[in-house]
């Protein structure tokens, strides 16, 4: 069994909600990348990096950057866009309301 990503954030629970974000569909996490480490929202990485955000520019987007906090399950940016807010693997739902922040994560939305 794979070891589950640490996920950086303020009152993180064990399915990456956080004091931000928390509903039951706030379950996942995103690895940033201008530090390579998973956080619970971009407000949690304001708060705790001592850095920038940086997007993930759109020749990156096969890289695994998206935790399931439901089951762990890392996807790439791509399979993440067209997930229709589902894990492909365990079928949680995911909060639609996230695509709100996607200019804060990845460039094609800048």
């Amino acid at each position: 069994m794979t070891k589950r990503p640490r996920v950086c954030g303020i009152h993180v629970d064990s399915e990456t909600r956080c004091a931000h974000y928390h509903t039951a569909r706030d379950i996942i996490a995103i690895k940033f990348r201008c530090c390579g480490t998973y956080y619970s929202c971009y407000e949690c990485h304001q708060k705790l990096a001592d850095h920038q955000a940086e997007p993930w520019p759109r020749t990156e987007f096969d890289e695994k950057a998206i935790l399931c906090g439901a089951c762990g399950h890392e996807l790439t940016i791509n399979e993440y866009l067209s997930s229709d807010f589902r894990c492909p693997n365990c079928g949680a739902e995911f909060n639609p309301g996230c695509s709100l922040h996607y200019p804060l994560y990845f460039e094609r939305f800048r």
